[in-house]
């Protein structure tokens, strides 16, 4: 009996349906898998949150789109989930969240600063970053690299 890929299961067979060997079909199969399995760094993403929120909350959804469609990442943006049960309005709600922010740092990869504007939430999260010798790449607000460091 001749088993073809049979998705799901990893199971793969050099032949086609009719018992002859199919090298093409198969390579193409082995190379989707592959790709399933290439590493997506965890990125953390910075950009200012206060002040024009409603703005800045739309800028911070596409420099997450573009971490993930334009460079193969993993994007975490905590302006944008934190705001939806702590207020950035109440100073101890505002404290709290950005300690929760350096600790999900920490499960990050790399740090990505967006903007020209650094805020202090984001010198803070640059500073500690920088303390754990994590990548930081810096982008425009047009999504240009602009500078890579340690």
């Amino acid at each position: 009996m001749n088993e073809q890929m049979k998705y799901g299961t990893g199971e793969v067979d050099k032949k086609n349906s009719e018992g002859y060997s199919d090298p093409t079909a198969y390579q193409a199969l082995t190379n989707i898998k592959k790709e399933e399995k290439i590493f997506k760094p965890l990125v953390y993403i910075c950009s200012p949150y206060a002040g024009d929120v409603e703005k800045n909350t739309e800028r911070a959804k596409l420099y997450s789109r573009f971490a993930v469609m334009e460079r193969n990442a993993i994007a975490f943006a905590p302006h944008l989930l934190f705001p939806l049960y702590l207020s950035d309005d109440d100073p101890e709600q505002r404290e709290l969240a950005l300690f929760m922010d350096l600790v999900f740092l920490g499960k990050c990869n790399e740090l990505w600063v967006f903007g020209e504007t650094i805020t202090n939430g984001m010198q803070r999260e640059i500073d500690k970053a920088k303390k754990r010798r994590m990548m930081i790449r810096y982008f425009t607000e047009e999504l240009e690299e602009v500078t890579t460091c340690n």
